[in-house]
C-alpha cells in the first residue's frame, strides 16, 4: 500500500480511546513482516485488558518514531479526493502513522538500523499508553513524536492543566431560595474569578488560555440545586507548580478543586534545514520523558483535528515521508 492507502486503512478501523484493540492488531500484523524481513523485533505490550502499545525495533534504538493510535469520537470512515484524505484520525494521527511507517520502510531498504517505532494507546484522554511505555524505555537519544504541525518542527508546545470543580448545596423550592443552598451559584462565582485571572505569557509559547469545557448541575428548573460541577482546561506556558498556585488562589472554600491532569509545557530541539513553528496543544512527549530528546513533526493541521471536517493534505503526507526519513539520517549524522 502507498501512504494514502495505508492512511485510509488505518482510518477505517474505529479506534476511539478505549477501543484500540482492532487497530493495535492491525499495526502489529502490518509491521511484523517488516520486522522479520530486516532482522527486527516487534512486541504487543499490554497496557490494560484489550489495549496494547505496539513497539518494533531494529538494532539498538538511538531514535524512536512515536505517535498514538486512538482517536476522539465519533468514528468517521475514510474518503479521498485529489487533494485530501478525509476521516477521523486523518491528521490526528493515522496519516502521521502511515508516513512514519513509509519512511521506516525506505530507511530499512537503505540499510539504516538502530531505530524504532512506538505506537501508544490513550493519548486523547490520559496518555495511559505513554505513561506505561515510559517505565520501560530502551534509552534512545531522540524521540520523534507525531502530531499535526503542517510538516514543521515544533520548537515548543503548551502544557495542559485540567481542573475539576465541584460545589455542594441544599435542595429547596425555587420560590424559597433562602431555605436552600444554591450549588450552581457557588460554582459560577468561582468560575468567574478564574475567567478574570490574568494568566502568564511566554515569549515563545505565547498566552496561557483557559477554557470552561463542561458544566453540569441541578435537578429541575424549580429546585434549588444541591450539586454542580465543571471541567476547565488551562493551556499552561510556564512552570506547572506556579500555575497551579496562582489558579488555586482564586477559589474559595465553597468549591472542591482537583487537578487530575498536569502536563508540563515543553521546549524542543531545532534542526537545521527544517521549518519551525510553535503549537498550542499538548502531546504525549512530556509523558515519554525517558525516550530521549523530543522533536515534534507531522502532516496536517490541528485546526481540523477533532472536527467533522478532519482531513490531511496528500501533498503533506508524501512530504512527511521524506521529512521523517531525512530527519532520522540527519540526527544520526549529528551523533
Amino acid at each position: 500500500m502507498d501512504v494514502f492507502e495505508l492512511t485510509r486503512a488505518f482510518i477505517d478501523i474505529e479506534s476511539i480511546t478505549g477501543n484500540e484493540l482492532a487497530i493495535g492488531h492491525y499495526f502489529y500484523d502490518y509491521l511484523k513482516p517488516l520486522a522479520d524481513k530486516y532482522g527486527g523485533e516487534i512486541e504487543r505490550i499490554e497496557v490494560e485488558k484489550n489495549r496494547y502499545n505496539v513497539y518494533v525495533r531494529w538494532g539498538k534504538p538511538e531514535i524512536v518514531f512515536s505517535t498514538h493510535i486512538d482517536t476522539v469520537p465519533p468514528f468517521i470512515p475514510s474518503k479521498e479526493d485529489e487533494e485530501f484524505v478525509w476521516g477521523r484520525g486523518a491528521c490526528d494521527t493515522k496519516g502521521i502513522s502511515a508516513s512514519m511507517i513509509k519512511a521506516t520502510e525506505a530507511l530499512l531498504e537503505e540499510g539504516v538500523r538502530d531505530f524504532a517505532m512506538l505506537f501508544v494507546v490513550g493519548e486523547e484522554i490520559d496518555g495511559l499508553g505513554a505513561h506505561f511505555a515510559n517505565r520501560n524505555s530502551p534509552g534512545p537519544k531522540y524521540l520523534i513524536n507525531g502530531e499535526p504541525t503542517e510538516n514543521q518542527l515544533a520548537l515548543g508546545s503548551k502544557g495542559n492543566l485540567r481542573i475539576e470543580m465541584e460545589a455542594s448545596g441544599k435542595m429547596a423550592h425555587s420560590a424559597y431560595p433562602e431555605l436552600g443552598e444554591h450549588a450552581i451559584n457557588k460554582l459560577l462565582d468561582n468560575l468567574e474569578r478564574l475567567r478574570k485571572l490574568k494568566l502568564p505569557v511566554d515569549p515563545v509559547l505565547g498566552d496561557s488560555t483557559c477554557s470552561i469545557g463542561l458544566i453540569s448541575g441541578g435537578r429541575a428548573g424549580n429546585i434549588i440545586p444541591d450539586h454542580a460541577s465543571a471541567t476547565v482546561v488551562v493551556r499552561v506556558v510556564t512552570d506547572m507548580d506556579e500555575a497551579i498556585k496562582q489558579i488555586d488562589a482564586v477559589f474559595d472554600d465553597r468549591v472542591t478543586v482537583t487537578y487530575p491532569v498536569q502536563t508540563h509545557a515543553i521546549r524542543m530541539k531545532e534542526v537545521p534545514g527544517f521549518k519551525t513553528t510553535v503549537v498550542k496543544y499538548t502531546t504525549d512527549i512530556p509523558k515519554l520523558s525517558n525516550w530521549g530528546q523530543p522533536l515534534l513533526l507531522g502532516p496536517g493541521t490541528i485546526a481540523v483535528a477533532h472536527t467533522s471536517e478532519e482531513r490531511v493534505p496528500k501533498k503533506q503526507l508524501t512530504e512527511a515521508v521524506e521529512l521523517y526519513r531525512n530527519l532520522v539520517k540527519q540526527l544520526k549524522t549529528d551523533n
